[in-house]
C-alpha cells in the first residue's frame, strides 16, 4: 500500500478505481467480467453509503450479508446472487491486501450456488438444416456460412471467432489457433465442410471487403473492419429463425450444440474440455447432463413401459 492509499483509508472512489485496475491488469479479466464486477461493487458501495458509511472501515460480515439479503428480497436470481457473492469475496480480499480492511469479512460468506439450467441445443437434423440452407454466392452469405460452420465445428466462443486472424487457420492440418479466456491459446480441429466454407469466403468474399484498415482479421464487416460480436449474434438468430422447430439461441447455443453432439458421438469428456477451452472439467460436465436428458426424453417417447 502506498502512502497516498493509506491516507485515503479506503475512500470509495479510490477503492473503485484501484479495484478496476486490479481486475484489468493483474487478473487480466475480460471487459465483460470487469464491468459485471464493478457493477456489483458499485451496488455494494451504494448500500454502505445508504447506511451512513463513507469509507470501507466499517465493512464487516454483517454488512455483506445485509447487502446480499437485500438482493434476495429484491428478487435477484440465484445466478446473480452467486456472482455477487463471488465478487464480494474477490473485493474484500483485495481490500484486505491493500490494508483498507483490518480483516477479510468475505472469508465468512457462505457459498451461494447458482441454479444450473440445461442449455438449449439443436438436434443433428436441425444443425444440418441451419448449415446446409442454400444461400447466394455473395460476400455476406459466404462470410455468414463460414462463421456458422466454424462455430459449430469448433465450439469456440463468439469473442474467439471475432478475434481470429487469417493466419490462425492452418488449412494443411484443418486446425485453427484460438485465443481463449485468460489469454490461453489452444488449437482446435475442424472438418471439411468448415474448410470449404472458409476457402469460399477467403477466395470469393473477403477480398471484396478488404480495406486499408482491415488488417489480418479473418472475418470482416461490410465496411472492412473486424466483424463484431453483435453482427455474429444477429447472423445466428436469423439463420435459426429460418429452420422450423429450431430453438432460438445465439452463438453460445452453437457451442453447447457442438459439445453435446461430440459427446453423443462418443468423444470423451477430457477431449471436449480441451476443444472448448474450459479451465475445469467440472464446467464441461454440464454437457453430460444435456445428453442424459435427451436420452431420457427419447426413452419416454419410445419405450412402451416408460
Amino acid at each position: 500500500m502506498t502512502a497516498g492509499e493509506g491516507r485515503d483509508h479506503g475512500r470509495f472512489d479510490v477503492v473503485l478505481e484501484q479495484f478496476e485496475r486490479h481486475l484489468r491488469l493483474e487478473r487480466d479479466l475480460s471487459p465483460h467480467t470487469v464491468r459485471a464486477y464493478l457493477g456489483d461493487v458499485t451496488a455494494l458501495i451504494a448500500h454502505l453509503t445508504a447506511a451512513g458509511q463513507t469509507d470501507l472501515s466499517g465493512l464487516d460480515i454483517t454488512g455483506l450479508r445485509d447487502w446480499l439479503g437485500d438482493q434476495h428480497q429484491a428478487g435477484r436470481s440465484r445466478a446473480t446472487l452467486a456472482r455477487r457473492t463471488a465478487c464480494a469475496r474477490v473485493f474484500t480480499a483485495f481490500c484486505h491486501r491493500r490494508g483498507w480492511l483490518a480483516s477479510d469479512p468475505g472469508l465468512l460468506l457462505g457459498t451461494a450456488k447458482a441454479e444450473r439450467r440445461l442449455p438449449k441445443v439443436l438436434d443433428q437434423t436441425e444443425a444440418g438444416a441451419v448449415l446446409d440452407a442454400p444461400a447466394p454466392d455473395e460476400p455476406k452469405d459466404l462470410r455468414d456460412r463460414a462463421m456458422l460452420e466454424l462455430l459449430y465445428a469448433t465450439g469456440m466462443r463468439v469473442s474467439e471467432l471475432c478475434g481470429l486472424d487469417v493466419d490462425d487457420v492452418d488449412r494443411d492440418r484443418n486446425t485453427v489457433r484460438v485465443m481463449g479466456k485468460g489469454r490461453r491459446e489452444r488449437t482446435v480441429p475442424f472438418g471439411l465442410p468448415a474448410l470449404r466454407a472458409l476457402d469460399a469466403w477467403c477466395v470469393r468474399g473477403r477480398p471484396l471487403w478488404v480495406r486499408e484498415g482491415s488488417g489480418p482479421a479473418l472475418f470482416l464487416g461490410v465496411r472492412g473492419g473486424r466483424v463484431d460480436q453483435g453482427t455474429v449474434r444477429r447472423v445466428v438468430h436469423t439463420r435459426l429463425a429460418q429452420v422450423e422447430g429450431a430453438p432460438d439461441m445465439g452463438p453460445h447455443g452453437l457451442r453447447h450444440t457442438a459439445a453435446t453432439h461430440l459427446l453423443e458421438g462418443g468423444a470423451d469428456l477430457r477431449s471436449v474440455q480441451e476443444l472448448l477451452g474450459h479451465a475445469s472439467l467440472a464446467t464441461t460436465q454440464i454437457y453430460t447432463h444435456v445428453s442424459i436428458e435427451r436420452l431420457r426424453a427419447a426413452y419416454r417417447q419410445a419405450h412402451p413401459r416408460a
